[in-house]
């Protein structure tokens, strides 16, 4: 099988995503992760690199950003969530 080394690889699960988490009063965090989990109304939802558009409501729980420093967890009592482009955007409260 021949792969093209300057074809952009957007489905490869280790690629990092830009992560932004923003409460009212500040920024918990702005930088790359592997994979973030983020506690949904409808059940705990993962996202990796190269995941369709969405967005969504949370619940008070945890988010999870697997990082090149391990795992890094920010509570959250609720908010909204946007992955598009690589990106995942979490308006927390």
């Amino acid at each position: 099988m021949h792969v093209d080394p300057e074809a952009p690889n957007l489905q490869h699960p280790t690629s990092n995503m830009r992560v932004e988490i923003i409460t009212p009063d500040k920024e918990l965090y702005k930088g790359e992760a592997t994979s973030v989990t983020v506690p949904g109304v409808d059940g705990s939802m993962g996202f990796l690199n190269g995941h369709a558009p969405l967005i969504t409501v949370l619940k008070a729980g945890d988010v999870k950003l697997r990082t090149e420093k391990g795992e890094q967890v920010f509570p959250v009592k609720g908010g909204v969530v946007e992955v598009s482009d690589n990106t995942v955007l979490v308006l927390a409260e």
